[in-house]
């Protein structure tokens, strides 16, 4: 009983803060760090629970994010009208990658995401059809409540922890079901996960599925409230490593640990933005740089595995 009130006390002070923030900067920020929560989680489903590290999950963001603005370009629909063929495409770019890959042993994986995300990322930054190089644009001002274009970051911010409400549900379900003790076990060993009977390829490709198909509804919710794509800012490396890093941070193959980095490396990652402009960026990946070594030295399960073992000290 007194981790469910825990849990409600922390959702609520969570719904209830941005109300509280008056700086509409801090209203933004704590929209992104819903966004990247959303896609971190995603990635956990396949990264965290299955152990199929990712570096490539970009391809997957901007098949999303680039479906929602092209939707409204050709047919001047709204861009969140373009989710589902976003969801659809990033579907079929995991049987794509997961079918051939899935049947290897070792990190094929992890290389094939990586060179479909930067083949793709290539193609599209020459593409006329998706802008090249310029990007794409969403409506200039807003026509009805569909186009989803808010003055206020509190609508996006509430929208996404939506999102996210969903996505942490079907992850605990997950947990719970036949299928996360599938992936446990391929985690911990595909060997003995298979000499047990265990359906590897399957569960892994259902895994990716699953984790594709959300980390396109983050995109095209990025597209949604930015109103602008390019293939760096929808495909580049950056948004792949992003996710890793926030989803290890708080705690791969964790419920709440992808919510936990985020917290934690967004406001920093915004922070840094604001106080050296276009100069934070190189400052961004030393940050990245720096938590993978401190992470994979000192405490590999993540924050989260911290909390858990201090909290065993003390009892």
């Amino acid at each position: 009983m007194s981790r469910r009130f825990t849990a409600l006390v922390v959702v609520a002070v969570l719904l209830a803060a941005p109300l509280l923030l008056g700086n509409a900067f801090l209203q933004r920020v704590a929209a992104l760090v819903m966004l990247a929560a959303i896609s971190a989680s995603a990635w956990n489903l396949i990264g965290g629970y299955a152990g199929q590290v990712s570096i490539g999950h970009a391809v997957f963001f901007g098949a999303g994010a680039y479906s929602a603005l092209l939707v409204y370009k050709l047919t001047d629909w709204p861009p969140i009208a373009g989710a589902p063929v976003g969801v659809a495409v990033s579907l079929l770019l995991a049987c794509v990658i997961g079918l051939p890959t899935f049947r290897l042993r070792g990190h094929y994986f992890s290389m094939a995401t990586i060179a479909v995300a930067e083949l793709i990322r290539i193609v599209v930054s020459n593409w006329q059809f998706v802008g090249a190089a310029v990007g794409l644009m969403g409506p200039a001002v807003p026509r009805s409540l569909a186009d989803l274009s808010f003055l206020s970051p509190l609508p996006y911010f509430y929208l996404f922890a939506a999102v996210l409400a969903v996505l942490l549900f079907l992850t605990w379900q997950m947990q719970r079901s036949r299928m996360g003790f599938y992936l446990g076990a391929i985690r911990a060993g595909e060997r003995a996960a298979l000499s047990l009977g265990v359906p590897v390829l399957r569960y892994k490709l259902l895994a990716l599925l699953l984790s594709a198909g959300f980390t396109a509804l983050a995109g095209s919710l990025y597209a949604v409230m930015v109103g602008f794509v390019d293939a760096e800012s929808a495909l580049g490396i950056l948004i792949s490593v992003q996710m890793v890093i926030i989803a290890a941070l708080g705690g791969a193959g964790t419920l709440f640990g992808p919510l936990l980095g985020a917290a934690i490396l967004i406001p920093l990652q915004e922070t840094t933005n604001a106080l050296f402009g276009g100069g934070g960026t190189g400052l961004t990946y030393i940050v990245y740089g720096a938590i993978i070594l401190l992470i994979a030295r000192f405490r590999p399960g993540g924050l989260l595995e911290l909390l858990h073992w201090r909290r065993r000290r003390v009892a």
